[in-house]
């Protein structure tokens, strides 16, 4: 068989049974990253005294992102995906019992650092989209992220539901969804024992990979893989996408209340974008496929910005919903976009700490903009918060379009 014909190998019933219930916990996880997203600030305000310091839980919570990577990921390479995902979740339950706890006893440094805690989860739950790849041909490595990543549709419903159904259900508010959050993490940590991964050893040589010469060669410095062109634009498009999505996202709840809508506006309208983070999935890996993975991150940049223009034309209940369902799109297409990216600059070798270091630039461009998202709030108001998007989303098109211009004279390294 040459190599062309193993980069085509199709998925077989337990690859696409694997990869479900990878989608699984994907969707169940997320959803408890939603409930973070929507219930913390509003829970923050309701014994915390200094408002725009609200979003600082969730701030921390993308801080140990950024610092739990590299363990979480090096675990993994050494201990195998499963058993690094399962110590992921049960961080989770003990990050969500902390938070819950520091509402209860209007403690905020407990909720900070229970979101902390809640960081290494989070971690975990991000490297599903590179743990997709091992469980497919190099011919679906693209659709495997994205089917995986599409598992976020069910948190789209899920997360922001729970929220309503818990938020008034026991005293203080939003306790009994910290509560719900445990269990969510519970849910995962026992549906990952019925994933069958790849043995660290195979991971190398996955069906149908046709890499076997590559397998072989010895691990890059960290500095050369973070050198490529390729790798950088990556990691700055993933950069924004993360950054400009939580910038808005962390904002909206505050925003909304601030103009006298209900809290039930704000479940709803984290719902919506929710839901446009995640629907695409189903057909973005087609796209990527079909059109190339720049042209399709290009499409993400636009939505985006056209995300911003609905936030700055109005302040009404149909304004929020626009702004943040294209604003969820628009990083669907750039993040899945730079995660298919990614995934072609690194060895075997190399994976747990390429991965680690692009994650970590991510969520340390997260942690920044969602703690900036509740200080601009409350300083400057929702429309300066739109302005400074457009800055964020700019240096994603300075990023993508040097990679087309790199890949224009080289065509022959192109990705796709």
């Amino acid at each position: 068989m040459s190599q062309h014909d193993r980069s085509m190998v199709s998925l077989d019933g337990r690859m696409r049974r694997n990869i479900f219930l990878l989608a699984c916990c994907q969707a169940i996880g997320q959803a408890g990253n939603t409930m973070m997203f929507s219930a913390t600030a509003l829970a923050v305000v309701t014994f915390y005294p200094h408002r725009d310091f609200a979003t600082l839980p969730v701030t921390l919570q993308h801080l140990g992102v950024m610092l739990w990577v590299f363990p979480a990921s090096l675990l993994m390479q050494r201990m195998g995906r499963r058993f690094g995902f399962r110590v992921g979740s049960v961080f989770g339950m003990i990050g969500a019992s902390i938070v819950g706890y520091g509402l209860y006893s209007a403690s905020f440094m407990a909720m900070c650092l229970g979101g902390l805690m809640l960081g290494y989860a989070v971690a975990c739950l991000q490297m599903y989209r590179f743990a997709a790849v091992e469980l497919a041909p190099p011919s679906h490595r693209a659709k495997a992220i994205s089917w995986v990543t599409a598992g976020g549709v069910a948190a789209a419903v899920l997360g922001p539901s729970l929220v309503r159904w818990t938020h008034d259900q026991l005293v203080p508010l939003y306790l009994a969804t910290y509560i719900g959050m445990v269990c969510v993490h519970i849910t995962v940590f026992t549906l990952m024992s019925f994933i069958r991964f790849p043995p660290q050893a195979e991971v190398k040589a996955v069906p149908g990979g046709g890499a076997q010469a590559e397998n072989l060669l010895p691990a890059r410095p960290l500095r050369v893989i973070a050198s490529q062109p390729r790798f950088i634009a990556a990691a700055l498009s993933g950069m924004v996408a993360f950054g400009t999505m939580s910038f808005v996202m962390s904002a909206s709840p505050l925003a909304i209340v601030a103009c006298g809508m209900p809290h039930t506006e704000a479940h709803w309208v984290i719902f919506l974008h929710v839901l446009g983070m995640f629907v695409p999935s189903f057909f973005t890996g087609n796209l990527i496929t079909r059109f190339g993975t720049s042209m399709v991150m290009l499409w993400g940049i636009g939505l985006l910005l056209l995300g911003v223009v609905a936030g700055l034309t109005g302040m009404t209940e149909w304004n929020f919903r626009i702004a943040l369902t294209l604003n969820g799109v628009g990083w669907n297409f750039l993040f899945v976009g730079a995660t298919a990216l990614v995934t072609t600059c690194y060895r075997p070798s190399e994976r747990g700490k390429a991965q680690a270091l692009n994650d970590f630039l991510v969520f340390g461009t997260t942690a920044s903009t969602s703690f900036l998202a509740g200080f601009l709030q409350e300083r400057l108001g929702w429309y300066p918060l739109n302005l400074f998007a457009i800055l964020l989303v700019a240096v994603a098109v300075l990023a993508v379009g040097w990679l087309r211009w790199q890949l224009e004279r080289q065509p022959q390294q192109a990705p796709g």
